[in-house]
């Protein structure tokens, strides 16, 4: 097939915190049309590509992407005029080409990326099908299991909970429909919960989840299965963790943060196996520092009762899940496109790992857009679970309306069965 890029437009919009990102839209010669933005993260790790912002700080605290805006439009659309719009690979490597930096810093992972995605759009509105039946080169069968970020950890007045996230994974039907409502049960009662707890109501943190009650990951996931419990879903809801260690991690002493003490990476790991002996977590993710490899190593070891995930250690890069997979580092990774920069990047990086027996979380990311591109990976890459934030505010319920949507579009199509990758 082919279908030339006629056009490529860009503008300035703002993501759900308010900050600037840059929008692409391509136009092909059979007028098909395509929309990216890439999503930004707060917690970003430093093997990311490089996300240009202006630096002016008079606009946006200095966070506007007018250069990327230009960039896309006479940098980037001039030399993608013309190529045929359904060769992603020969679209994203004459991008990487043109910036010719390992991190994208002269044309921006950010305008790079919000580029690849347009395309990629763009090829399936050519075609005239939803963009996951694209990837998927064929319908579905299954959607994947949403797992959903309720209590936030982080540094507060009063507490620093070490841990960044601490998830709730309504595995225990086949319905998607039905997974959704128990998530949003849990979540309704664990206002109650929490407060009950604290002796006031529960405040709300920057992604949207409540703020943690307490500094012991203990506590919290304990108060998590009182609201299980309480809504009558006992042993179909388990929990996952993302610790977003480098965060915490104070690089001359080579200590983490847990509890208001300093441990070791060692120490680390003991106590993460024995919240997985008490707790069912279907995985742990970011446990230590995005340069701990040894830790990792170990960690997997270690951890029999979970999958050991890497985020900030592997940010969706083929070179990086290599090196994972010959020290035995990690059980599998977040994918997170915007992270290398490009959907054929992505996608390499997804396939290394399917090969060799690797997971493959898709994730969005706290900076989000509404129609984020990594709910089409969900779906179309058949994946068995996927991160969907907190069931709170507009961009992370659209993403649980489009697996609802999708299901529904397929007759028979069922949620994913992730019972064989349960270790627990």
């Amino acid at each position: 097939m082919e279908d030339k890029i006629v056009s490529v437009r860009a503008q300035q919009i703002i993501d759900c915190k308010c900050r600037p990102a840059v929008e692409v839209e391509i136009r092909t010669e059979s007028g098909a049309i395509g929309r990216g933005a890439a999503p930004t993260g707060t917690s970003v790790g430093m093997h990311e590509s490089f996300v240009l912002r202006d630096d002016d700080s008079s606009t946006y605290k200095g966070l506007s992407v007018h250069k990327a805006v230009d960039i896309a439009v006479n940098v980037i659309g001039p030399a993608l005029t013309g190529m045929n719009v359904f060769d992603q690979r020969a679209i994203d490597e004459k991008m990487i080409a043109l910036d010719g930096t390992p991190d994208k810093r002269r044309l921006g992972g950010n305008t790079i990326y919000s580029v690849s995605i347009a395309a990629f759009r763009a090829a399936a509105d050519a075609r005239s099908i939803p963009l996951y039946n694209h990837i998927a080169n064929g319908d579905i069968r299954t959607v994947p299991v949403p797992c959903f970020n309720v209590i936030n950890g982080g540094r507060y007045d009063k507490l620093t909970q070490a841990f960044n996230e601490f998830l709730i994974v309504p595995y225990g039907t086949d319905s998607v429909d039905f997974s959704i409502e128990m998530a949003v049960a849990v979540f309704q009662k664990l206002a109650d919960v929490l407060a009950d707890y604290l002796g006031h109501k529960p405040h709300t943190a920057s992604s949207y989840g409540y703020a943690a009650p307490s500094d012991d990951p203990e506590i919290v996931l304990t108060l998590m299965q009182k609201a299980i419990d309480e809504c009558g879903y006992t042993g179909r809801i388990a929990f996952a963790l993302d610790c977003a260690s480098s965060e915490m991690y104070d690089k001359e002493t080579g200590t983490y943060l847990l509890k208001g003490k300093r441990v070791s990476s060692d120490e680390l790991i003991a106590y993460a196996k024995f919240l997985t002996e008490r707790f069912n977590l279907v995985f742990i993710e970011d446990l230590l520092d995005e340069n701990d490899w040894t830790g990792y190593s170990n960690a997997v070891r270690e951890l029999g009762r979970t999958l050991v995930l890497g985020d900030d250690l592997t940010v969706t890069n083929l070179e990086l899940l290599q090196k994972a997979h010959e020290m035995r580092a990690v059980d599998g990774f977040i994918l997170k496109p915007n992270q290398v920069g490009t959907i054929t990047e992505a996608m390499d990086a997804y396939r290394f790992a399917e090969e060799h027996g690797m997971i493959a979380v898709p994730s969005g990311r706290s900076g989000g857009v509404v129609d984020d591109v990594v709910m089409d990976f969900s779906v179309g890459l058949r994946v068995p679970f996927q991160k969907n934030g907190a069931p709170r505010s507009g961009e992370r319920i659209e993403k649980l309306n489009f697996l609802m949507r999708a299901n529904a579009r397929i007759p028979g199509c069922r949620l994913y069965d992730i019972s064989p990758l349960l270790r627990f």
